[in-house]
This record gives structure tokens, C-alpha cells and sequence, in this order.
């Protein structure tokens, strides 16, 4: 790299941990660490959402999907809209119920302080492992471009963050999201005007290879972007992920009101189609104009790129960008833990209310998750898969079973003992579909397991919520018949 892209990127990342530094003065309690007082614009709180639920993995894995295919991948917003829709009418006024601080006090107020733990316990172990995936992810770029090994990639990225994450809370978390969106998009724009520059004819060549079709109507259950599959499954996924991820749902809770939540949730489906497009668009771009690239694996196609072809300061500007979205996604993730860890157990376990111990214990818990992330991302070494399906693979383990329980919230008759032991065996039976194709080889091929292992993934959702509510409402139907059957015993022996 040339001494002016360690100087952008050097400057950028000294701005940003000075930045999210200076928004965490005077922080005065948990609320104000975990819910920015509640008073956060809805348009920040968009572009947070944004920022959260893509950041590195957009910025590294979508290039790659439009170079090795096409533009089907955009079907997926759509599905995602759709469900966005839902989450704001159906789920959101119950979070603006009283004074909620994570998700999962919902179905503590149905069920008890049990079924609460349960969800929040998925939720925990869930998110740090699509987290640890994500801080991999923005490894890979930053090795690429730097030449660092992946650990001290690793490193650089989780200590950047941990600074302003520690201190700020989540206002600077959302501000610094704003900011950093702001600038990989920027850098995105700016290399997909590089790479257009460079291909012969422009995108000519990848409309006439047939890279630019967005649209197919193939109906399967194995091919992940045909329409149906992409926007069903969309639906369900976003459904999901920004109404009963915590990740999300903090940052909707942290607006000013019920309309500001709707309108930045809704809003967000909007911009991350935008944010797809444009990174598509660079990695057909990149296959135009760099056909020596086409034997690479997908995740290292951008990097690979902006690594060779792209001249010095915008190098640094694309390397801040990369950093920008990998710091972005592991510092909401660290809030969110940490905010999950200190309401859904500390406070209630040790039946602590003073907002300022609390506050002590969140940062505590945030440095405590920091270090488990980077030992998950240390410990991750696939690149078979983009890390972008890996990481929404690993988050739908558990992403149906818990839309599945907030789903049974609503049937009056569901216990928490029902809710609980359809969460956990919906989550269950959710790692044997997801990890279908190593068990099936493990396991000499059985003809169900090669069945499960060829399901595309954007219907992991859809399954766990159908799988989750069946087994509730079964549960809560056998104990209903095991009520009924032992009063009818007790009668009859009254009455002898």
C-alpha cells in the first residue's frame, strides 16, 4: 500500500474512535448507554439498521455474488420490505408498551421471567456467532489489502471498536453507523466508477453474458433466488431478524416514538435495496473489466480489486470504507449483547435498578463479549461460502424458532412451559436442517438428509417458525387433553 492509503485510513480511524469517544460523555446511566435516552432521530436510526444488518458482509460477500452470477439477489429486498411491513404493524406496538428495554421482555410479560431468559439465552448465543462471523469477514479485506495475517486483522478491527463502543454507548454506536454508511457507500461508488472505467465497453459485455437480470420466475425449493423463494423467504427473514433480534429492535426502541420506529424500519428495506445494487453492480463490474480475477473465490474478488487496480487515495478510501462497515456490525453487536446480558439477567438475577451500577456492570459485559467475539472469528476458517450466506445461515438457526414464539405469544391458550419447549426444539431441529450436508455425509447419505441439505436457505425461516408453532401449539394441546382427562378421572372416582 502506498504511504497517502495509510494516511486515509490512519486519519479515518482516529476519527471515528475520537468521534464515538466524544458522543459518550456525560453518560449518566443504562439508559442512556443502552437506549440513547430514547430520544434518537428516526433517519439515524435508519441508516443504524442499515449499517447493522449489512456492513462488512455487503461490502465483501455481494461483490462476489454479482461476479460469479447476477443481479437475482436484488429479489430479496422485496421479501424483506414485505416483511418490514409486517414487524411495524403487528410486533412494534407492543414494544412501545410501557418502558422496554430488550425484545425479549415481551414474552416475559406473556410467559414470566423464564420464557425471557430462554429467548434472550438464543438470542446471545445466535448473535455472537453471526458476529464472529462478520468480524472474519472484515478480516479479509484488510489482510488482503495490508498484507496483515488474518489474526491481527482480527485484532485491529475489534480493539478500533471496542474504544467508542465502551465509552459511547449506543448514541455514538448509531452516529458513527451514520457516518460510517456514509463513507462505504462512498467507497463503493467510487469503485464501481473505477471498475467501469476499466471494462471494455463498460457494462456492455456483462448485459450481453446475461449478468444483469434481476428477475427469476423459476419456481424451486433448492435454487435460493428464484422470486417466490427470494421474497417469501425475504419476507420471513426480515420479519424475523427487526422484530425479534434484539441487534435491531434496541435501535427502534431508542426513537422517539412508535411512528419514528415504523418509519425508520420501514424505510431501512428501501436504502438496503439501494446498498445491494450498488455492490452488485461493482462485482459484475469487476468480472467486465478484470477477467483474471474469475478463478478467485467470491469474497476476494473486491478486495483482490481495489488491492490491484485501484489507484493510491482511493485505495485509502475503499480501506476505510471496508473498515467502516467491518467496525460498524461489530459494534452494534457488542451493544446489543451487552444490553441483552445486563437486562434479561444481571438486573433481574441481582435485582439491581440503579441505573448508574447498571451502566458499570453494561461495560463490563461489553468488554467481556468483545473478547468472545474475536476468539469466534480467530477460531473461523471457512471460505467455501460467501460469509454473507454463512453468517444469515447461522443467524436462521434460530430466527424461526424465535418468530415462531413471538408468533404463540398471540394464542391464548399456549403455556410458558409450551413456548419454551418450542423454542428450544425448534432451534434444534433447525441446526439438523441448516447442517444437513455434513451430517449427511457423516452419516453415509441418508435420501432425507440429502433432501434437507439441497433446501435453499432463504426457507430455513419459514421452516423454524412453522416447526416452532406446531410444536407449541401441539404441546399446549396434549396438556390441555391431560387436564381434561384427569378432571373426567377425578369426577368419576368422586362420584363412585
Amino acid at each position: 500500500m502506498h504511504a497517502l492509503d495509510w494516511l486515509v485510513a490512519a486519519a479515518y480511524l482516529g476519527g471515528v474512535v475520537g468521534f464515538g469517544t466524544w458522543l459518550g460523555r456525560r453518560q449518566r446511566g443504562a439508559t442512556d448507554y443502552f437506549l440513547g435516552r430514547r430520544d434518537l432521530p428516526w433517519w439515524a436510526v435508519l441508516v443504524s439498521v442499515v449499517a447493522t444488518e449489512t456492513s462488512a458482509l455487503t461490502v465483501i460477500s455481494v461483490p462476489g455474488i454479482g461476479f460469479h452470477g447476477d443481479l437475482t439477489f436484488l429479489q430479496l429486498p422485496i421479501g424483506y420490505t414485505f416483511g418490514r411491513i409486517g414487524v411495524a404493524w403487528l410486533l412494534l406496538p407492543g414494544y412501545f408498551r410501557g418502558e422496554i428495554t430488550t425484545a425479549y421482555e415481551v414474552l416475559g410479560r406473556r410467559w414470566g421471567a423464564p420464557a425471557r431468559r430462554a429467548a434472550s439465552a438464543v438470542f446471545l448465543l445466535t448473535r455472537a456467532l453471526a458476529t464472529a462471523v462478520r468480524l472474519f469477514a472484515g478480516a479479509i479485506p484488510l489482510a488482503v489489502i495490508t498484507g496483515w495475517s488474518y489474526p491481527a486483522s482480527i485484532l485491529a478491527v475489534a480493539a478500533a471498536t471496542v474504544v467508542y463502543t465502551y465509552v459511547g454507548g449506543l448514541r455514538a454506536v448509531v452516529w458513527v453507523d451514520v457516518l460510517q454508511w456514509s463513507i462505504y457507500m462512498l467507497a463503493g461508488a467510487a469503485a464501481l466508477a473505477a471498475a467501469i472505467h476499466l471494462a471494455p465497453g463498460g457494462l456492455a459485455l456483462a448485459a450481453e453474458a446475461g449478468k444483469l437480470r434481476v428477475f427469476d420466475w423459476r419456481i424451486s425449493l433448492t435454487a435460493p433466488y428464484t422470486f417466490g423463494t427470494a421474497v417469501l423467504g425475504g419476507a420471513f427473514l426480515s420479519a424475523a431478524s427487526h422484530g425479534t433480534d434484539h441487534l435491531i429492535v434496541q435501535r427502534l426502541l431508542a426513537t422517539r416514538s412508535i411512528g419514528a420506529a415504523r418509519a425508520a424500519l420501514i424505510g431501512s428495506g428501501v436504502v438496503v435495496a439501494c446498498e445491494f445494487t450498488l455492490f452488485l453492480l461493482v462485482g459484475v463490474a469487476i468480472w467486465a473489466a478484470v477477467p483474471g480475477l474469475r478463478g478467485a473465490a467470491g469474497d476476494e474478488v473486491f478486495p483482490g480489486f481495489v488491492a490491484a487496480h485501484l489507484p493510491p487515495l482511493l485505495r485509502g478510501l475503499v480501506l476505510a470504507g471496508i473498515l467502516a462497515a467491518a467496525m460498524g456490525s461489530t459494534a452494534s453487536a457488542l451493544n446489543s449483547l451487552a444490553s441483552a446480558t445486563t437486562h434479561d439477567y444481571y438486573a433481574p438475577l441481582r435485582r439491581e435498578t440503579d441505573e448508574g451500577r447498571l451502566l458499570r456492570a453494561g461495560r463490563l459485559f461489553t468488554l467481556a463479549w468483545a473478547a468472545v467475539l474475536v476468539v469466534g472469528a480467530l477460531l473461523f476458517r471457512s471460505r467455501e461460502t460467501p460469509v454473507v450466506i454463512v453468517a444469515l445461515s447461522v443467524a436462521s438457526l434460530t430466527y424461526g424458532a424465535l418468530l415462531g414464539t413471538f408468533a404463540l405469544a398471540r394464542v391464548a391458550r399456549v403455556r410458558g412451559r409450551d413456548a419454551i419447549l418450542a423454542l428450544v426444539a425448534g432451534s434444534l431441529l433447525m441446526t439438523v436442517v441448516v447442517f444437513a450436508a455434513p451430517l449427511a455425509g457423516a452419516l453415509g447419505h441418508p435420501a432425507w438428509l440429502d433432501a434437507l441439505a439441497r433446501l435453499a436457505w432463504l426457507w430455513y425461516v419459514p421452516v423454524g417458525m412453522l416447526v416452532t408453532m406446531a410444536i407449541g401449539l401441539g404441546s399446549s394441546l396434549a396438556g390441555s387433553t391431560g387436564v381434561r382427562a384427569n378432571r373426567r378421572t377425578a369426577e368419576a372416582g368422586h362420584g363412585a
